[in-house]
């Protein structure tokens, strides 16, 4: 394999954690297996390479700067020239970035550190450093935790999504909705306020802000048994019926909800404006797309919609 020089220092010692030789036999533990945890970067080089001596030390100082988002793993091509050779590198330097066991981008020469320090921090964008808190890795622990039905401890964890990032949106979503499963609406809504104006269209946001005023909705309603007793002296009653449909909403009987709604729509469409349909699509909302509630409600509202 012939390989031309890309332009015209000894490399300083690296840090054995991120930044280490690699060769044909371990490039498949140092860069495939390495770079489905984080990015690694492979800096295929040589001795006699000019470029590849002031390129190298520059590598290694936005590497380490990056605090574990990235690794770096050098390669000399004369020792180990089986995997430059398989890749098509012609020239060095070449810089190959590994990202998730596969190569995702690269670049050529002896770039301006400014150049390699863009091309580090797009490829990084979103990962993070050593003893960094894992955001991702937060909010999908609290969404379990809430699944469980513990509320309390879910509200506990996305808490600690917030302390690192104030502005995030699934934890504000996910902490509104925490207060909202135990019925402090007054919180669930200031939590909401903290939530841009720009962001509001985000649907974990509209799902909580539909399921707060499905709340405020059924502390209006009388009881269930009241209810009950209305739709069934008078089937017609239509506004007795929707309070009812409210009302097990907020118990948890979303079925029974959907069930009542959709007596409405069977027997009068246009009752309030299309009211029960409307609330039926809030219902869904603040369920979740997802939520075979919400899967079953939309085939059955349908059927009836397009019979």
């Amino acid at each position: 394999m012939t390989i031309v020089e890309q332009g015209s220092g000894a490399t300083p010692q690296a840090a054995p954690d991120l930044i280490k030789e690699t060769t044909t036999h371990s490039f498949m533990k140092d860069v495939i297996e390495e770079s489905r945890r984080q990015p690694v970067l492979v800096d295929f080089w040589a001795p006699w390479c000019g470029p590849c001596r002031q390129l190298t030390p520059v590598l290694e100082k936005l590497v380490r700067a990056a605090k574990g988002k990235v690794k770096l793993t050098k390669m000399n091509i004369d020792e180990h020239p089986a995997i430059p050779g398989q890749m098509g590198i012609q020239s060095i330097p070449a810089v190959i970035a590994f990202v998730g066991g596969q190569p995702a981008d690269g670049f050529m020469g002896a770039l301006p550190e400014s150049q390699v320090a863009a091309f580090i921090e797009k490829l990084t964008k979103g990962v993070p450093a050593i003893g960094e808190p894992n955001i991702a890795e937060i909010l999908k622990e609290a969404e379990a935790v809430l699944a469980e039905g513990d509320p309390a401890g879910a509200a506990q964890i996305y808490a600690e999504a917030l302390a690192v990032d104030a502005t995030n949106i699934p934890a504000l979503a996910g902490l509104a909705k925490c207060y909202v499963t135990t019925d402090a609406i007054e919180q669930a809504k200031q939590t909401l306020a903290m939530v841009p104006e720009s962001k509001r269209n985000d649907p974990a946001v509209k799902a909580v802000q539909a399921a707060i005023d499905l709340a405020e909705q059924a502390q209006s309603v009388g009881p269930v048994t009241e209810l009950e007793k209305q739709v069934a002296a008078n089937p017609l009653d239509h506004q007795a019926r929707f309070d009812l449909a409210t009302a097990l909403n907020a118990l948890g009987k979303r079925k029974e909800a959907t069930d009542q709604l959709l007596e409405i729509v069977k027997r009068d469409r246009k009752w309030n404006e299309d009211g029960a349909r409307k609330q039926l699509v809030q219902l869904f909302e603040a369920w979740g797309g997802t939520d075979e509630s919400t899967i079953e409600g939309r085939k059955r509202l349908s059927t009836i919609l397009f019979s």
